[in-house]
């Protein structure tokens, strides 16, 4: 199998990150709407705001996944970040989200002083859950009807890894 490479997103990743996150299976589970424009995505990549890292998995120079981390600007939270993932549907189960969390937690631990990172996943997503659990996030709480999905209001877990 090719290797998996992990990188700062760059403008040019547009319309990867819009094929992924236009996937039905990732708007399930994650909080962007359907057909998402591709504006939207051009101008979140032109314009990251301060204390905002996103990368990109790719596999063969495609991008088949992305993770974007966000560093609490608030002052006395400034030891927290939060997270987002996606993952293209045909490059599940092959460590890209393994990679992508993995690159996560090197940049909070090593280099941007995070001791607690929050992320929150519908309940029902167990593969993510199972994933998370591997890096050491444990679920701290349930937000009952967090989301509408599908017309049909789904609970969340929150969850945190403390350094």
């Amino acid at each position: 199998m090719s290797q998996i490479v992990i990188r700062h997103v760059t403008p040019e990743d547009a319309n990867a990150l819009h094929r992924i996150y236009s996937q039905p299976d990732t708007q399930a589970n994650t909080l962007h709407l359907p057909l998402p424009p591709m504006a939207l995505w051009q101008e979140r990549l032109n314009n990251l705001r301060p204390g905002v890292h996103s990368l990109v998995a790719c596999i063969d120079e495609k991008v088949v996944g992305q993770l974007t981390l966000e560093v609490n600007a608030v002052i006395r939270r400034r030891h927290s970040a939060t997270f987002g993932m996606g993952v293209d549907q045909d490059y599940r189960q092959r460590g890209v989200g393994k990679a992508l969390i993995a690159a996560m937690i090197d940049l909070c631990d090593n280099w941007l002083q995070v001791t607690r990172i929050e992320l929150t996943v519908f309940a029902d997503n167990d593969a993510a859950v199972a994933l998370y659990r591997q890096f050491g996030f444990e679920i701290e709480g349930t937000a009952r009807r967090y989301a509408m999905r599908n017309g049909e209001m789904i609970d969340t877990h929150y969850m945190a890894r403390l350094l």
